[in-house]
């Protein structure tokens, strides 16, 4: 046990409590939301949560197996990893604005916004008639699709205490547990009886079925808080239209958004269209120019109260040690996964091991599994110890061996159970790095700032699934086409370029054992061996980082999360004094539904009494 005054310290120097004024309006709202929330109610919420995590699970699982198929239906099987950095560079640059959206807006409206942005992409990649539109939908795909995770993960974060978070962070992964199974089955069957698009397009009347449930806790509540005059009053109320625009501009921190939007947008996709078409188009050059001109002044912008007094990044977040190595973790895990797992996994396993579909899709899944069931398991554990850190430095370790053997094993005379047994390893390295490392983040963070938290650890996650994707298909486009030239026989040399772009040629033009086919296969297996090395060369630092992380004792941190919460502790008379407050400024702290602090009465007192001296100091 540590010491008290060294908890209190915590206190003072991670979550030095705001002011309720310092709370924007969406965190406002929804702190009165969560007042009147219900045991049942807040249920029927997760059940929510469980249905959009299933279809969307099951969508991503589906839609995952047929994109090297749709590419491929317009000769442009090469540009996968392409379409896969624009969906990445969305992934990444729609997190800030999405978490901002709900800190300003509301928890509900900023949900809405994703399912109608997220059917939009389905809508347009069932219609796209070329690769370039195929392409653009990503930008709408991608756009609902990281909304609703970002906005899951902060629905998480409002509804339980840190002790819980991981578990409860862990739930709307459970669908993944049956739908990687699932979905390759339901790609196979799509393929086979009807054709890609429909693929894409069935979901446009899932997903708003499995979003009702969710949809409706949270209007029953909001209208209750409404009822009861707990709501804070509009944000815009008395404001002329200019009034409105200014307070747009500075609540969503508009400029800021842009620019780091566009400094990932031009610096990114430069990147990856450079190794299709080479450094000489003048344009990739200014785009890089641009996006790094933007990226060096973001922070500029950030640090300034007078331009930025509602920055999307909280200035004093970023001077806690374990959010700074919590993203640089996040930002090389990833760019590890999309350098072992996607974006040409299946491609390989379809040409070099000749698998059918359904069977590739399972054996690329098998990371989610047991990254899932890891995961689950984990949760459970850092509820028993209370600690996280452990869980982070051993997932790293196991993490790079997993990739180091992955090199090794992953060749065209391994058996399948081997390359299977390499998967599961990473799997289990990653399920124990993510999400403890996305708590440490939140553990640094207040209420206000736990959704920003949250979208900026999330956000460098995908930044480094981009470059990975990025750095994927550069070694790809230069690597597959001259080994293909190189290597096949002198009947089919011409016909490079035609099996480089569809994988459907490459991997059924030819049966296993004939000189074409033998080809193919060796300039697909060197290439994967390079892709391999360098993931390893990324997964390394990640060791080194997880050392660095602080090692909080979580039931020792109180974010203020207001409401009925998964795992707390509340003061009963507040909740009462609460009732009669209007303006969604209660004082409620969270009541016990799982099981709050084990301490002894004594402690507790202590332990509250000092914590309320430390609130009076500035923050």
């Amino acid at each position: 046990m540590r010491p008290l005054a060294d908890q209190i310290s915590v206190h003072e120097s991670v979550h030095s409590e705001q002011s309720c004024d310092t709370a924007q309006h969406g965190v406002k709202r929804l702190e009165a939301i969560s007042s009147t929330w219900t045991r049942s109610g807040l249920a029927v919420a997760y059940i929510g949560i469980a249905l959009l995590a299933f279809a969307t699970s099951l969508e991503v699982q589906t839609t995952g197996n047929l994109t090297i198929f749709a590419t491929s239906a317009f000769s442009s099987h090469s540009l996968v990893a392409t379409v896969g950095v624009v969906q990445a560079v969305v992934l990444s640059v729609a997190k800030p604005p999405m978490s901002k959206i709900a800190d300003v807006l509301g928890r509900f409206e900023a949900f809405t916004i994703s399912i109608i942005l997220y059917i939009a992409g389905y809508i347009q990649q069932a219609a796209s008639n070329s690769v370039g539109a195929y392409a653009a939908a990503q930008i709408f795909y991608a756009a609902g699709s990281t909304g609703l995770q970002i906005l899951i993960q902060i629905f998480v974060a409002d509804t339980s205490d840190l002790l819980n978070r991981a578990l409860c962070s862990t739930l709307p992964q459970l669908p993944f547990l049956f739908t990687v199974w699932i979905g390759p089955e339901v790609a196979q069957t799509v393929l086979r009886n009807f054709t890609w698009r429909l693929g894409y397009a069935i979901w446009v009347l899932v997903l708003p079925v499995a979003f009702l449930p969710l949809a409706l806790a949270l209007v029953i509540n909001q209208r209750k808080a409404a009822r009861r005059g707990l709501l804070p009053p509009s944000q815009f109320e008395g404001k002329s239209a200019w009034g409105v625009v200014k307070t747009i501009w500075y609540e969503l921190d508009l400029f800021g958004l842009l620019l780091i939007c566009a400094a990932f947008s031009l610096i990114l996709i430069p990147l990856t269209l450079a190794a299709e078409s080479g450094w000489d188009n003048s344009s990739l050059i200014t785009m890089l120019a641009v996006g790094g001109v933007c990226l060096i002044a973001f922070p500029f912008w950030e640090r300034s109260k007078t331009l930025a007094p509602r920055a999307f990044f909280p200035r004093d977040l970023f001077k806690q040690r374990t959010v700074v190595v919590g993203l640089a973790l996040a930002f090389f895990y990833f760019m590890a996964f999309y350098l072992s797992i996607y974006p040409y996994f299946q491609s390989y396993l379809l040409v070099v091991h000749n698998l059918p579909v359904a069977t590739a899709g399972k054996m690329v899944q098998t990371f989610t599994f047991s990254a899932t069931v890891t995961s689950l398991v984990i949760s459970f554990a850092i509820k028993r110890t209370k600690h996280y850190k452990s869980f982070v430095v051993l997932g790293s370790i196991i993490y790079l061996i997993g990739l180091g053997l992955m090199m090794g094993y992953r060749t065209e005379g391994s058996p399948l159970g081997v390359i299977l047994a390499t998967q599961i390893i990473v799997g289990i390295g990653g399920g124990m790095l993510n999400v403890p490392a996305q708590l440490g983040v939140q553990a640094s963070a207040t209420h206000q700032e736990v959704a920003s938290a949250t979208a900026v650890f999330l956000t460098i996650l995908e930044i480094g699934g981009a470059i990975g994707n990025a750095i994927s298909g550069a070694i790809w486009t230069n690597n597959v086409p001259q080994k293909l030239a190189l290597y096949l026989p002198t009947e089919t040399k011409s016909q490079a370029g035609a099996i480089y772009a569809n994988i459907t040629l490459a991997a059924d033009g030819w049966p296993m054992g004939s000189t074409t086919r033998m080809a193919i296969n060796r300039a697909y297996q060197e290439t994967m061996t390079q892709i391999l090395f360098v993931a390893v060369c990324v997964a390394a630092p990640c060791v080194v980082l997880s050392l660095f992380m602080k090692n909080y004792k979580l039931d020792e941190i109180d974010q203020h999360v207001k409401g009925l919460v998964i795992g707390g502790t509340q003061d009963i008379a507040d909740r009462r004094e609460s009732a009669s407050v209007a303006g969604g400024s209660s004082r409620i702290q969270s009541e016990h539904l799982l099981g709050g602090n084990d301490d002894d009465d004594e402690d507790d007192d202590e332990r509250r009494s000092l914590i309320s001296r430390s609130r009076k100091r500035p923050s």
